[in-house]
């Protein structure tokens, strides 16, 4: 067994606490000319061109009306984005919600004037306030997308769906006669532990963990023991997307956690045969926003993308190739998620059963104000994964 990508996000952990001033930065009343371009920190495949596929390109047409050139810097963790946006130089990030508050407490981000958004009204009132991008009643924000962590499998090898996360947490010998040790993998991202903590809560309920993101310290050990058992199985904490897909394909791997993003370009592929699931304990998930830095470059371009960004063409194209649910119901009805059943594919029924990302905090209702805070998360998922 060998574990090949242990987590790196040492030199940030500074940027990882919450605290700081709430962004005082003065609202755009009107949208002026655009400044010739606008720089996103956004997760892997959420901004398409038509470079890998022709057929999905929701940054081209923006380009030509509105003359503001896209330039994107992808990250593979939440922890990555606020550290990104907490350096500077980037007009908008698409924040899931372990960062977008931190990002709104730490002063990184401003406030949105939704009078300048038309396309807000069409957003699903789900998401239209959802605490991740509120505060004090301000919007720091626009929705984005949604989705579930799910469970990517190889269908040669589980001829049905995994019922439970215990094929990737616990030892045990698969359909086809091998065991798991080595043929799995995690997420590296340090709110992976919530995944761990989920399936406690369902499997040991004497725990009496409530909410995987709010854990007494008696609770965390429990979860992080559960870590440093499944890191005997795991044949690497994956970070990028496209390392992650060959492993399936060429180095055995057959079961981890992963985003539809993955399932949907391997499904694409003759080279493997991959299904995807949401075991009986639910998942986590993540709600994302674009949010707009405090001191953004190119704050007009910046306002057209966030307006752009809830049309059809950006949400319905992001969700059938991203594999994720767009923020607006309407864009459901798009042909290119239409003619496909591609909401429900993408699992807009399990909204009720995902638990969407955020940042745990020591004043926790469910455990009576005493949760280990997140920077305690981010040293024990490091020494975890790093064999400490």
């Amino acid at each position: 067994m060998s574990v090949k990508s242990p987590l790196a996000v040492t030199g940030i952990a500074a940027t990882l606490l919450l605290g700081g001033g709430i962004a005082q930065a003065d609202m755009l009343q009107s949208i002026g000319a655009g400044e010739g371009e606008v720089a996103i920190v956004a997760w892997p495949g959420y901004i398409e061109r038509g470079e890998t596929d022709p057929n999905f390109d929701w940054v081209t047409g923006f380009e030509k009306e509105t003359g503001c050139k896209v330039t994107v810097k992808t990250a593979g963790s939440s922890d990555e984005m606020v550290s990104l946006m907490n350096g500077g130089g980037f007009d908008l990030v698409t924040a899931s919600g372990d960062a977008s508050v931190r990002l709104i407490r730490g002063g990184t981000v401003q406030p949105i004037n939704l009078a300048l958004i038309p396309e807000y009204s069409k957003v699903d009132p789900k998401l239209q306030n959802a605490p991740w991008h509120t505060e004090g009643g301000q919007h720091y924000g626009v929705p984005w997308q949604w989705g579930a962590n799910v469970l990517m499998y190889n269908a040669d090898v589980f001829e049905n769906a995994p019922q439970s996360w215990s094929v990737v947490f616990e030892e045990q010998v698969l359909p086809d006669g091998k065991s798991n040790k080595g043929r799995v993998e995690a997420y590296y991202g340090t709110i992976y532990l919530a995944d761990a903590a989920l399936y406690l809560m369902v499997n040991k309920p004497e725990l009496g963990i409530k909410d995987p993101y709010e854990l007494n310290q008696a609770q965390f050990d429990a979860v992080v023991d559960l870590l440093r058992q499944q890191r005997q199985l795991v044949n690497r904490y994956w970070s990028d997307v496209v390392a992650q897909m060959d492993d399936f394909v060429n180095e055995g791997v057959v079961a981890s956690t992963s985003w539809p993003f993955q399932v949907n370009t391997l499904r694409g592929s003759d080279k493997i045969k991959i299904g995807s699931t949401v075991p009986k304990e639910g998942a986590t998930g993540w709600a994302d926003t674009t949010m707009m830095h405090v001191d953004a470059p190119h704050p007009n371009c910046a306002y057209m993308w966030l307006n752009h960004s809830l049309t059809n063409v950006a949400q319905a194209g992001t969700a059938a190739w991203f594999g994720s649910v767009p923020a607006v119901p309407a864009a459901c009805d798009d042909p290119m998620l239409a003619e496909t059943n591609g909401c429900i594919v993408n699992g807009i029924q399990l909204f009720n059963r995902i638990h969407f990302w955020r940042t745990p905090e020591k004043d926790c209702p469910t455990q009576g104000g005493e949760c280990v805070p997140y920077r305690d998360w981010v040293s024990a998922v490091q020494a975890v994964q790093s064999g400490q």
